[in-house]
């Protein structure tokens, strides 16, 4: 069996392919088989699982995943590796190798009834694209398992919502960073350390509020004042004084001079509450 998590496996099948990485593609393959075994025993696949596997580059990650279910959606922008993921799976017969951007894929009607696992080593450039495509709108996964950048990681993780990504992933997800994995697990290794979270997803969101829609647009526009105090930004947002924002907010129990990455879901759910009225203009 071919295995390119072995490093001179994979130069040899680059070789046989007459393959060029093409860096604007994210293309850092990983060359630890034991780290490779790992971040394909964290999906929690069970043999009755559908996965969909985003870029599944030369299919390292994708001959351990196949095993661990029933059937395995290999999705690849790029036209040059298809020959050589056929190569790679060959004999995997629960493979289903796709050619598209994942950005552009119906998954909808791939998976019409939601639930299954997405996996997969994610190009740094469209993981915020990536995640509102999977969570924003029903039918979701029932498990998001992602090797991205450490950076990345830590957000989607923070205990209170630091960033609007932490939030977009919160509120549809538990979010758990799992391990590390070190740049030189990587053919070519990145300048950064990469990390393997888990996101399971919620059967309901973690706010209840009238319009997701208009939720996140508050959230966003919040955060665009991210290191003014609260008060000053609803203020701005609202088209009212800070000290009148300000006295809301200390009514409803949240201090005004915080600033908005200290916020949690629940506060978040309260603010979108007493402030959304304005939020389109």
């Amino acid at each position: 069996m071919i295995d390119p998590a072995d490093a001179h496996q994979l130069d040899t099948l680059l070789r046989r392919h007459s393959i060029e990485l093409d860096y604007r593609l994210g293309q850092n393959f990983l060359i630890d088989p034991s780290m490779r075994d790992a971040i394909a025993e964290a999906a929690g696949t069970t043999p009755d699982d559908e996965v969909l596997e985003v870029g599944s580059g030369v299919g390292t990650l994708t001959i351990a995943l196949a095993p661990r279910c029933r059937k395995l959606v290999a999705v690849e922008l790029d036209r040059h590796l298809i020959p050589l993921l056929r190569d790679v799976l060959l004999g995997h017969e629960n493979v289903e190798i796709v050619r598209s951007d994942i950005l552009q894929l119906d998954l909808a009607a791939m998976f019409p009834n939601g639930g299954e696992v997405i996996a997969g080593n994610i190009p740094y450039n469209v993981t915020g694209a990536l995640i509102r495509k999977l969570l924003d709108h029903p039918p979701r996964p029932k498990r998001l398992s992602l090797v991205v950048q450490k950076e990345v990681a830590e957000r989607w993780t923070a205990i209170s919502g630091a960033s609007l990504a932490t939030v977009a992933v919160q509120v549809y997800a538990e979010a758990r960073m799992v391990f590390t994995i070190p740049g030189d697990s990587f053919m070519p290794p990145p300048r950064v350390d990469s990390a393997l979270v888990t996101l399971d997803v919620r059967e309901r969101p973690a706010v209840d509020v009238d319009n997701m829609d208009a939720f996140f647009r508050l959230v966003e526009a919040v955060f665009q004042f991210r290191r003014k105090q609260l008060g000053g930004a609803l203020g701005r947002i609202e088209g009212v004084s800070s000290t009148d924002a300000g006295k809301r907010l200390s009514g409803l129990g949240i201090d005004p001079e915080r600033r908005p990455q200290t916020l949690t879901l629940p506060e978040w759910e309260t603010v979108y509450g007493a402030f959304n009225r304005r939020i389109d203009r």
